[in-house]
């Protein structure tokens, strides 16, 4: 019975998801053309460089070397669609997988499903790649809407001299996605 349960649920979720995500203004992308990962390196330096100062010029590190970046697009910029929400996934080892540098551009922040979204593309892509444990670590104000999304705190913990928490996604509410794993142009990631 459960599992009918869980399967309705996801049913819900993918059909509602699918309607207030993709069909509207705001698109949750595997990046994968240059204009995509230089938007995406754009705003996790705005984000994280130049508002938060948590890094100095830019925040690139190893882990973008094999890390899949997913973005938000907003469609209704002039011109073509503009980056304004990012976030990385990578597998730590089999089937073990990480989302970090979680951000969203600040004129897009009071829209409240630019982080859903991407919290939902991250974690539903890894799971569909075979990821059983989705971790991430949190910034202390980001944890209670992490909560609201179905994650749980596994323990405090300080990272470049701020308050984090280690979290886990309950990966019941996500169901696994099986998209193509896009071929990571290693040329696309310089840092500018």
């Amino acid at each position: 019975m459960r599992n009918v349960a869980l399967v309705q649920h996801y049913q819900h979720l993918q059909n509602r998801e699918l309607f207030t995500m993709s069909n509207n203004r705001f698109q949750f992308e595997l990046a994968e053309s240059a204009a995509e990962i230089q938007g995406y390196f754009a705003l996790r330096r705005a984000i994280f460089c130049e508002e938060q100062g948590i890094f100095a010029g830019h925040d690139f590190d190893e882990t973008d070397q094999f890390a899949y970046p997913i973005v938000a697009l907003d469609t209704e910029t002039p011109g073509k669609p503009t980056v304004v929400g990012a976030v990385r996934i990578y597998e730590n080892e089999p089937n073990v997988w990480y989302g970090g540098r979680l951000g969203v551009h600040q004129n897009y922040r009071r829209v409240g499903r630019i982080g859903k979204g991407l919290i939902y593309k991250a974690v539903t892509a890894a799971h569909g790649w075979g990821c059983t444990k989705f971790f991430a670590t949190v910034q202390l104000q980001n944890v209670r809407f992490f909560q609201r999304q179905h994650w749980h705190s596994l323990q405090e913990i300080e990272i470049c001299d701020r308050p984090h928490h280690l979290m886990e996604a309950d990966l019941d509410f996500y169901p696994p996605v099986v998209y193509s794993r896009p071929k990571l142009d290693l040329a696309l990631l310089q840092v500018s």
